[in-house]
Parts: structure tokens; C-alpha cells; sequence
């Protein structure tokens, strides 16, 4: 059983908290037979501590009912890694540098896109619009798979 999952990306404002706060949300609209709520955070493996969420992103799930305003980065570093008991990666590659940085990680951190062929979720930051919704709709997608199958 899960009880504190991490997502992770590269710098924490667009991606990996865009996927933790569509966790957050759904978990809270739907009734699941847990005692307690999974706790679901976000890090990022290059992230600049404090930095505020990608406002394109931000506005993109304000769109969905989503709030994520109180959102504030922060990079990735072994003690969380050790705290999570999934850790969920934002591209394929990421999952060895969430390992090279906490060895004894191997075995909990898989791509978000696991259950997609080990799809990647492309990194939108600083490009189109267009790009952000792919992102956000692939996102989504990915969110509600993992959650049945963790919750």
C-alpha cells in the first residue's frame, strides 16, 4: 500500500506539479476505501528551490477546477527520494538519475507513462500553448491510470 508518492521532472514548475495536484484532485473527488489518503508531492531533479509554478500550466489546470497557486518548487534530494514509496518520473531517463542520486531507490521509481509503453511526458515549458495541452491532456491520462492502480 502507498502512502506518500513523489513526482518528479526537471525543474518542478511544470510537469511533476501539474501531476501532483491532478492526483491531489481527483483522490479528493473520488470516495476510496483507504483509511487515510495518499500523500502525493512533487520535486524536481533541477529544480531552483521557491520558484513558482509555470503560469501557463498554472492557468491550464485553474481551466480543470484545479488550484495550484500555493505551489512552490523544490529540487529533488535523497531524503525525499527515501521518504517516497513510488516515486513516478516525468521521462524514462529520469528514473536513473533518481537512482544514481539514492541507489537504494531501484525497484519504486517508474515513469509516469509506465502503463503507456513507458510513454514520456514532454517537457512544455517555454514553448506554444498547444504544446502545454498535450502535455496537461497526457498528464491527465496517466494520473487516472495510476490511480487505479494504487488506489
Amino acid at each position: 500500500m502507498f502512502e506518500n508518492v513523489l513526482i518528479v521532472c526537471h525543474a518542478n514548475v511544470c510537469r511533476s506539479p501539474a501531476a501532483e495536484m491532478l492526483f491531489k484532485a481527483v483522490q479528493a473527488r473520488v470516495p476510496r476505501g483507504r483509511a487515510a489518503p495518499i500523500a502525493f508531492h512533487s520535486a524536481g531533479i533541477r529544480a531552483v528551490n521557491g520558484n513558482g509554478m509555470d503560469p501557463v500550466m498554472r492557468r491550464l489546470l485553474a481551466e480543470r477546477g484545479v488550484a495550484a497557486d500555493n505551489h512552490h518548487a523544490r529540487r529533488l534530494d535523497r531524503s525525499l527520494v527515501r521518504a517516497a514509496d513510488l516515486v513516478l518520473v516525468s521521462e524514462r531517463a529520469q528514473v536513473g538519475e533518481v537512482e544514481a542520486l539514492d541507489p537504494a531507490a531501484r525497484g519504486k521509481v517508474y515513469p509516469l507513462g509506465k502503463w503507456e509503453a513507458d510513454s514520456d511526458v514532454a517537457d512544455p515549458h517555454g514553448r506554444a500553448e498547444d504544446e502545454y495541452r498535450k502535455s496537461l491532456v497526457l498528464i491527465e491520462h496517466l494520473v487516472m491510470g495510476w490511480l487505479k492502480k494504487i488506489c
